[in-house]
């Protein structure tokens, strides 16, 4: 016999002792189950008719059991976020009878929310997320005990929320919120299930679980501000957010019930384009970090807006890279459209969402291209200037004043010396239609 038919015999005869010795394990668990039932009330459990009967397909299965059916109704988890992932992720916890709940966000429901944030409705409109979400696990069990608050998390609040909770679901949407959650979980000891998504895409790990990094040993330092995006500037469909929020409710399951392969030190990365899953391996929990590593100097919170250099939700998540009169208020913008000075407006939004909507007259030059359509911003801007006219002012849009200030920025050095004045939308077309247009669908 060869050696590679060798080594292929003791590959069988190794996965055939791995599937006797979970054959064993389940067997011992049964046994264990059926121990723990002789012990309890009337039922054999000590659990209710309604409970029996609720979550009997789930209590069958054999990694849960009556046992791991009285953890899930003995944890308690804190959501923070109620928007695409935090919904999912509540919807299947309260289904899988998990026993408490305290369900985190500033946030009011708006009608763009509806198509992924399905807990929410269209009553709702204008409520308070939590309260829509409470509202709506409370109609799928009456029995469950659900808090809810209405803040936004902050330094001075998430210790004291945090500690009242066994597991913690990061259901956030910007960076200083992750640090903020990350660090208040390696302080209080709290197991930390995260998830993202962004247009097609999604990821999912767990933190300071089971010796595992915290996110913080993967990312000790923040990213610059401009190179950050979320859905509510890159869109996300709303699927995908219910891809991972899913998955974070089964992970937190995973934790309750003390399994084993859970995603502390790997990450799972979802491609819906393709509907493909992959899971690559993390760094191990770094010695040198700062919060959970052997000689830690952050011991308390700190102010993660100034360490991020952005707002911790993605309301106010504005820019500034620009002077004052650098930039171009809604008000005079809409004065220079009436006058009779020339001027050119370049909306930096991709395509498809200038299709959505446009100011009368704007030009769609999206901002990854600008640089190399310079000539044909100069031409359009030459055919504009009147013959006796020195400049033309160019006014840059996009949606909420952010990348109109990055391509004003790219654009100066080129255009230094030349016959064009730029200018960006303070605000984008939100302030837009806040301050000229109410009709505009600011999106």
């Amino acid at each position: 016999m060869s050696e590679r038919e060798k080594i292929e015999d003791l590959k069988i005869e190794i996965a055939a002792l791995k599937l006797a010795l979970a054959r064993k394990e389940r067997e011992l668990k049964f046994l264990q189950d059926k121990k723990d039932s002789k012990q309890d009330g009337q039922h054999g459990s000590n659990l209710s008719k309604s409970d029996i009967i609720r979550y009997s397909r789930q209590m069958i299965i054999p990694q849960i059991g009556v046992a791991g059916q009285k953890k899930l109704q003995q944890t308690s988890v804190l959501i923070i976020g109620m928007g695409g992932l935090g919904c999912p992720a509540a919807l299947y916890l309260a289904g899988a009878g998990i026993g408490r709940f305290g369900l985190v966000d500033y946030d009011v429901v708006e009608e763009n929310n509806l198509h992924r944030q399905l807990l929410h409705n269209e009553d709702q409109l204008g409520k308070p997320k939590v309260t829509s979400a409470a509202i709506a696990l409370k109609r799928l069990n009456a029995n469950l005990e659900v808090q809810h608050y209405q803040i936004q998390l902050s330094s001075s609040n998430a210790l004291e929320l945090v500690k009242q909770y066994d597991v913690v679901v990061d259901a956030s949407d910007n960076v200083a919120t992750r640090y903020l959650v990350n660090d208040a979980c390696v302080l209080t000891g709290r197991p930390l299930v995260s998830g993202s998504a962004l247009q097609l895409e999604g990821q999912l790990t767990v933190y300071n679980h089971a010796d595992g990094p915290c996110y913080r040993c993967l990312y000790p330092q923040p990213p610059a501000p401009q190179t950050v995006t979320n859905c509510s500037d890159a869109g996300v469909l709303g699927a995908v957010t219910g891809v991972i929020g899913t998955l974070q409710a089964l992970e937190v399951v995973k934790i309750t019930l003390g399994m084993s392969d859970v995603l502390s030190s790997k990450l799972l990365l979802f491609d819906g384009e393709n509907t493909s899953f992959r899971t690559i391996k993390l760094r191990k929990k770094s010695e040198n970090c700062l919060i959970c590593g052997t000689n830690p100097s952050i011991t308390e919170l700190v102010d993660y807006e100034e360490f991020c250099g952005a707002a911790a939700n993605d309301k106010d998540s504005h820019l500034s890279l620009l002077k004052d009169d650098e930039r171009m208020s809604p008000e005079q913008l809409h004065t220079l459209m009436e006058g009779k000075e020339p001027y050119t407006i370049i909306d930096v939004r991709q395509e498809t969402e200038f299709q959505m909507c446009s100011i009368p007259g704007s030009i769609n030059i999206p901002l990854q291209s600008l640089v190399k359509n310079i000539d044909y911003l100069q031409r359009i801007c030459a055919e504009r200037r009147h013959s006796n006219e020195s400049a033309t002012l160019v006014c840059m849009v996009c949606r909420r004043g952010n990348d109109s200030q990055l391509a004003v920025k790219r654009l100066q050095p080129l255009l230094f010396n030349s016959a064009i004045e730029l200018r960006d939308l303070k605000g984008g077309l939100h302030s837009w239609a806040s301050k000229v247009d109410p009709q505009f669908p600011a999106y």
